[in-house]
């Protein structure tokens, strides 16, 4: 039996992940900003990863296993780059310090496919070995960057702690929206002229059992975590029945210099790149050395978010 302490349990992954527990004989405490609906057995503490809470909560609970989901992934209207920052990174800074100082045996730490950035010469497909370099034009891929490299100096400095690292792809499940999904609503699919745009996918549940496998009896170290194989956008539109809109990257890059300082887009130019380049993640590691084999590939989850949407 562990005691294990879930930062960032209010959200869709953080729920899947304690439906995943219940009944598995650990004492399970949810931390959030919000109490969340909780199985009978789980205890909550209001958690707030930008300040003291960490220490506080952490060091009064001495959980053996902390996972740590609090983030930001799509960023709510009026959102600020600082505010962001403050949660993934000052937040992930306060959880890992008091991890280290009260003696933690695990930190698991949900980081993403964009901390590789997006790069003209990202290797296809990425591996962990391959180098972090979230873009500074993207707040999200940046914020996962610094925090892959406070994870790095504390695996030198701290090796007690023992630490798993998930470069998640983007996550859909049945009823799951997010800016990525929003993509997906609109009457066209915007294609930049020459890129596919592959866009790699995690059922929900099946990220929930490698969080569950991570918080237990998992290998400790750093792992891609994507269903098999990866889906353009012209076969995204195809199993949408959508049309696609093909524009030259140039076009488009032009249009958001434009439309963003006259608050037409939330959007500047750097986010051609975002298109240009995406991150393609190999799971080779998740399935040989963690032992786990998503139950849906990329195609499969999409097809099961699809069709949930009513698309």
């Amino acid at each position: 039996m562990s005691r294990i302490l879930i930062t960032g349990a209010a959200g869709a992954v953080g729920q899947a992940l304690l439906a995943q527990l219940q009944g598995a004989g650990h004492e399970v405490i949810a931390t959030d900003l919000r109490q969340p609906d909780l199985p009978a057995e789980v205890r909550f503490e209001k958690l707030d990863v930008t300040g003291d809470d960490p220490d506080y909560v952490i060091g009064a609970i001495r959980p053996d296993t902390v996972v740590h989901l609090a983030s930001i992934v799509s960023p709510p209207k009026g959102s600020t780059r600082a505010f962001e920052c403050d949660v993934d990174v000052n937040g992930s800074k306060n959880v890992l310090a008091a991890c280290i100082k009260h003696g933690v045996r695990r930190i698991v730490v949900t980081s993403s496919g964009a901390a590789y950035g997006y790069h003209a010469d990202n290797p296809v497909p990425l591996r962990e070995s391959d180098p972090v370099r979230g873009n500074e034009a993207f707040p999200y891929a940046h914020h996962k960057r610094l925090v892959e490299e406070m994870l790095a100096q504390a695996r030198q400095d701290h090796p007690a702690l023992e630490q798993v690292v998930l470069r998640v792809g983007t996550v859909l499940g049945a009823g799951l929206e997010n800016q990525i999904t929003a993509l997906f609503h609109k009457p066209k699919l915007l294609m930049l002229r020459g890129y596919d745009s592959p866009f790699v996918f995690i059922w929900t549940q099946d990220l929930a059992r490698i969080l569950l496998r991570a918080a237990t009896d998992g290998p400790a170290g750093i792992y891609n975590v994507a269903g098999d194989g990866a889906l353009g956008i012209p076969e995204l539109a195809a199993l949408l029945g959508k049309p696609v809109r093909a524009v030259p990257a140039g076009v488009v890059q032009a249009a958001l210099a434009v439309a963003k300082p006259l608050g037409l887009s939330r959007y500047g130019p750097e986010q051609v790149r975002f298109l240009q380049f995406r991150p393609v993640l190999d799971n080779t590691a998740l399935k040989q050395q963690f032992g786990y084999t998503p139950e849906l590939s990329s195609r499969e989850v999409f097809e099961l978010w699809r069709k949930a949407a009513n698309l």
